[in-house]
């Protein structure tokens, strides 16, 4: 397990023992090495943009941030969550990675009631009957951007889409939610392992199929790949791409001109248009000269919230139900990068979700917002959460 201490605050000789009483330590745990290694690590820069724009403090507090790599396995994920918790005595978790490695970890979350803040999933089945009160997303319910796809393509009078996820938990929720507002017919509906490079067996079966769209979640290097080799295969531009996390700023400088003729839902873009936002991504593009995803605009978030929690309890984390409720709270109450935002009771977000298209204008892609299907929306699953 690869490990990287990062210590955002240096506590001084002058006032150590004061000051490293109220100090706080944060665990974030992403994928940081392997095919989506620049997932991992949109998170994690993210999430240190805030803190240093926050002065290196959290809650008015120093605070120390240990950083891991899961590897994309829910067995480290869980040996690191337990190093969290049961060594570090961290006062909360972010990251958390992709859905397969936070449901391992939420066991062990829920017994030891430590604040987790996902910035990269939110799956259904925590979403609804599983939901825990100390386990938060940051990011979606993980079916909000589909169901958003879903009813993009529903109003665009597409008749006949071919579906196609990685099979795992996210992967299966994104295609329920495109069903869920999409009414015309499945032509096929696809699963792929997870991390597969190669799709030509699956792209000569969507090809003989003759849908009119197509609709995909590949997140990282999936994306890639996939959209690559769907170009490459004469399918694109001309069979419509829908997506979810596929074409998106960890995919694009290696996408370039194949991305054209793609529209992507999501909850926050780089082009989303609110002044958080481009503050948000004219700091981030100065500091690591790059766009930032939908990775860093949640981690950023999630810094966010955390600051705001910490002081509504004084630095003090050691009631963590206080500190639980005072997170809920907070995300009510600061201003997020993808406009508006709360938590719902199952600790899940209630937020828009946008559609971009990306064109080639003048010789360079452009991405742009090109509707809001869904406002304010919340998450199918809320219901079957137990009261508080």
């Amino acid at each position: 397990m690869n490990s990287t201490f990062v210590r955002c605050a240096v506590l001084t000789a002058l006032g150590t023992s004061a000051m490293a009483a109220s100090a706080a330590t944060i665990g974030l745990m992403a994928p940081m090495s392997g095919p989506q290694a620049i997932v991992g690590q949109d998170q994690a820069d993210g999430f240190m943009l805030a803190v240093e724009q926050l002065g290196g403090k959290l809650g008015g507090q120093p605070v120390t941030v240990l950083r891991e790599d899961d590897q994309l396995k829910p067995e480290i994920g869980v040996q690191i969550v337990r190093k969290f918790i049961d060594k570090d005595k961290v006062d909360a978790i972010v990251g958390l990675s992709f859905s397969n490695v936070l449901m391992a970890s939420v066991p062990r979350l829920a017994e030891a009631g430590t604040v987790a803040l996902a910035t990269n999933a939110g799956p259904s089945p925590l979403a609804g009957a599983g939901c825990k009160p100390n386990v938060f997303s940051m990011a979606w319910q993980n079916d909000g951007a589909a169901e958003a796809m879903g009813k993009f393509a529903q109003d665009r009078g597409i008749k006949r889409v071919y579906l196609m996820a990685p099979n795992y938990q996210a992967g299966k929720d994104m295609l329920a939610g495109f069903k869920r507002f999409y009414k015309g017919q499945v032509v096929e509906e696809a699963y792929t392992q997870i991390n597969q490079p190669d799709y030509s067996a699956e792209l000569a079966q969507l090809q003989a199929a003759k849908p009119e769209a197509v609709f995909v979640f590949y997140p990282g290097g999936m994306g890639v790949n996939f959209v690559k080799q769907m170009s490459q295969a004469g399918l694109l531009p001309g069979t419509p791409l829908y997506s979810v996390f596929t074409v998106d700023g960890t995919t694009l400088p290696s996408l370039r001109d194949s991305a054209a003729g793609t529209i992507s839902g999501a909850m926050w873009d780089a082009a989303l248009d609110t002044p958080e936002n481009k503050k948000f991504v004219a700091a981030f593009e100065t500091k690591y000269k790059r766009t930032p995803s939908e990775y860093a605009a949640t981690a950023f978030d999630a810094a966010q919230v955390l600051d705001v929690a910490l002081r509504k309890v004084g630095g003090n984390t050691s009631d963590k139900k206080a500190f639980a409720q005072a997170v809920r709270a907070a995300g009510s109450e600061f201003k997020s990068v993808r406009g508006p935002f709360k938590f719902n009771t199952n600790n899940m977000p209630v937020q828009n979700y946008y559609a971009f298209d990306a064109k080639k204008e003048g010789g360079k892609l452009v991405v742009r917002q090109v509707g809001t299907p869904l406002t304010l929306h919340a998450d199918a699953y809320v219901a079957q959460c137990a009261p508080r």
